[in-house]
């Protein structure tokens, strides 16, 4: 009856701080480079290049240069390349450039005119047998 609740299991992102996105609305216009740590939701228009945690292109948003994330969401349009561990592409995507990824998803309807290339993780060297160390004590 007044037993404790049930722990909540971490989501798979728990070293990331949870924020409150940035918006840029319909009908924004940004002349100029873009960066934060945080999110983003895009709904205006970017000309310049953009460095953030994970982006979201609405339907209404436009990137006009390159795209530096953890995470991109497209569901607008995007000119130019795009880097980022996980890229998703919606029906209503379109996209003009290269995609460098780790995954990609692209859904049925969307354009995607450029290259994919795989982003692969450097190679951890093997591990070595610890070495013995002979001590003498007296």
């Amino acid at each position: 009856m007044f037993s404790k609740p049930p722990k909540a299991t971490e989501p798979a992102d728990a070293g990331r701080k949870l924020a409150v996105a940035s918006l840029v609305a319909d009908g924004v216009r940004i002349h100029g480079n873009l960066e934060t740590g945080g999110d983003l939701h895009l709904d205006g228009v970017v000309e310049g290049d953009l460095r953030v945690g994970c982006l979201v292109i609405g339907e209404s948003g436009s990137v006009s240069g390159a795209i530096h994330a953890d995470a991109v969401e497209v569901r607008g349009r995007v000119t130019g390349v795009i880097c980022a561990r996980r890229v998703k592409l919606w029906p209503t995507a379109r996209v003009d450039g290269d995609i460098s990824h780790t995954e990609l998803a692209i859904e049925a309807g969307a354009h995607f005119e450029g290259r994919s290339l795989a982003l692969i993780r450097p190679e951890t060297p093997a591990l070595e047998a610890p070495t013995l160390s002979v001590v003498a004590a007296e």
